[in-house]
């Protein structure tokens, strides 16, 4: 069997935690994360691109894999509310 079982990619459950709700998603290590994301907002009833994804601290990006962040069976991501603007606000500068 050797290397060609390695091309066989088991499924991982990745749960995705939202304000005490949980959502869990079976996954091959390979799938790109945005359909994870679009499971977990359906049920959380987000629209879509409304939350941002932490794994470890780390923004996961809809394009990125399990495989890329190095997931186990069972992690855990963090869903957040994306909080758009209150980073920056411009004051005028006083009129000379």
């Amino acid at each position: 069997m050797g290397e060609q079982g390695e091309d066989v990619k088991p499924k991982l459950n990745v749960t995705i935690e939202y304000e005490g709700q949980t959502c869990t998603v079976k996954v091959k290590a390979v799938t790109p994360f945005a359909k994870v994301f679009g499971a977990a907002e359906k049920r959380f009833q987000k629209e879509p691109g409304t939350l941002k994804y932490l794994f470890e601290g780390q923004r996961v990006l809809p394009e990125m894999t399990p495989a890329e962040l190095g997931m186990e069976d069972g992690d855990t991501i963090d869903a957040h509310l994306e909080q758009l603007g209150g980073g920056y606000y411009h004051c005028p500068r006083p009129s000379a």
